[in-house]
């Protein structure tokens, strides 16, 4: 405290703290030992020390055999898709070009001809094909080829690998012969749906001959679907058939047998099984005429 009487010296006893804390310190003696220096980087607003990224050897041999991993697939895929590509032109050419899968007519097999188709004129149609693959073979265009063969009515081509061809056939049966309009003499040979399979001078055996008028082919269709529904061993007792409208279709037997009025071709399952009746009944043993055309109503005498 100043002495008693002393004036009192506010300008200088009085020196606020913040001043006296401003006062510099001695500074610190330097650290012993080796010394390290700090880089001191400044980003934005902040301002201190920041130690450098540091790498060590362990994460570039990864990164490396990381890069050589990515290398490795994409030369396996590359070498994949080329195998690829590779394997199906082999297979392609295998199948399409070369001659493993030829076609050889020795292995061509062909059924169903009948007594009409010639055999080897399916086999010359087919013969154009000779060599080709298989896989490359055009059975629709050849069906319709066969198609085009006299007497053929329906047929279809399978292959029978490897190397050979079914050709299965259904052929234009005549089952009815027809005399031909003058000044031809001759028999025009007619399939169930009126189609001419093939001509003959003289009937062959077991097939009927039909007469009906010229040009009527209503009348002409109603015999031959008579005809074409008769079972087999009554068909082959039918020597002619004459009809002069279709309601009128009557059947001459062989050998000096029975005529048979048979009238449309309705209810001709029905008039077969009727007739078969009246010809294995006793009391029609000797009778000549069949009459079914009515067939709830037979009539014999």
């Amino acid at each position: 405290m100043p002495p008693p009487g002393a004036p009192a010296r506010r300008d200088q006893d009085a020196a606020p703290t913040s001043a006296r804390a401003a006062t510099p310190r001695p500074a610190a003696p330097p650290p012993t030992g080796p010394t390290r220096t700090v880089t001191t980087y400044t980003t934005g607003r902040f301002s201190g020390p920041v130690r450098p990224a540091v790498v060590s050897t362990t994460s570039r041999e990864r990164f490396a055999e990381r890069a050589r991993a990515r290398r490795n697939i994409a030369r396996r895929q590359v070498l994949g898709a080329a195998a690829a590509v590779v394997g199906v032109a082999g297979l392609g050419w295998l199948l399409l070009v070369s001659p493993v899968l030829a076609l050889d007519l020795a292995q061509v097999e062909v059924t169903g001809a009948g007594t009409v188709v010639a055999v080897d004129q399916v086999l010359a149609v087919v013969a154009d094909r000779s060599g080709t693959p298989l896989p490359r073979l055009d059975t629709v265009g050849l069906r319709d080829q066969v198609l085009e063969v006299p007497g053929v009515r329906e047929a279809r081509v399978v292959r029978d690998w490897p190397h050979g061809l079914a050709v299965q056939l259904v052929s234009r049966e005549p089952v009815a012969a027809v005399p031909e309009a003058a000044p031809a003499s001759g028999l025009a040979l007619l399939d169930e749906q009126g189609v001419q399979v093939g001509r003959a001078d003289v009937a062959p055996a077991g097939l009927p001959v039909v007469d009906v008028p010229v040009g009527e082919e209503r009348t002409l269709s109603a015999v031959l679907s008579v005809l074409e529904q008769l079972p087999p061993d009554l068909l082959a007792q039918v020597e002619s058939v004459a009809a002069r409208t279709q309601d009128t279709v009557t059947m001459q037997l062989r050998d000096g047998g029975a005529r048979i009025d048979w009238g449309s071709a309705d209810e001709t399952p029905l008039k077969i099984a009727v007739l078969a009746a009246l010809r294995a009944a006793p009391e029609a043993g000797g009778a000549q005429v069949f009459d079914v055309s009515a067939p709830r109503m037979p009539i014999t005498r």
